[in-house]
């Protein structure tokens, strides 16, 4: 893999991890627990702030690993995310779990976009939506913490009338 390429999406994930990180801290503690919106499908909990944290770390970690096959997120995080009846977890997670879980996120996301070669970029990642390269699975993770940590910020925004800073390179 030319490093360019991987120098970029380093780049970009320490960027996107660091937003995130940023709306960890940010975040008092009376609106851990707060709604982002009112959740007509799903139970309005799977619209909590530390959720919907947690939900951005466990898949990111999942697709870093470009496979279900023998992946386990670190404790105390568990697998409930892939049950089909939409379980929440058995615990609200503390800043600091998640802080923790996302400290292992970084140095994943880093590790397995030093490990990419063209060989690995290439193969084919199956998912229950699809299919994709394990390059394009890495820029649908990107795509997906930042959406959810614009989610994040909006509502930390909007609550303390004060903007999240964007992050264009986390150096």
């Amino acid at each position: 893999m030319e490093t360019t390429v991987q120098k970029a999406l380093q780049s970009q994930f320490s960027a996107a991890l660091k937003m995130l990180e940023t709306a960890v801290t940010d975040c008092p503690p009376d609106l851990w627990q707060g709604r982002l919106w009112q959740e007509r499908k799903l139970r309005p909990e799977f619209a909590e702030f530390w959720y919907i944290i947690s939900h951005t770390l466990f898949w990111t970690d999942l697709y870093l690993s470009g496979s279900y096959d023998g992946f386990t997120p670190p404790a105390p995080f568990t697998l409930v995310e892939l049950d089909p009846a939409g379980v929440l977890p058995d615990r609200v997670y503390t800043r600091q779990q998640l802080q923790d879980y996302l400290g292992h996120c970084r140095k994943k996301s880093a590790d397995c976009i030093n490990a990419l070669t063209e060989e690995s970029a290439a193969r084919v990642c199956h998912l229950v939506w699809g299919d994709v390269s394990y390059l394009e699975l890495l820029l649908d993770t990107l795509r997906h913490i930042q959406e959810h940590t614009a989610q994040l910020n909006l509502y930390l925004g909007q609550v303390r009338n004060n903007p999240a800073r964007w992050v264009s390179l986390d150096q």
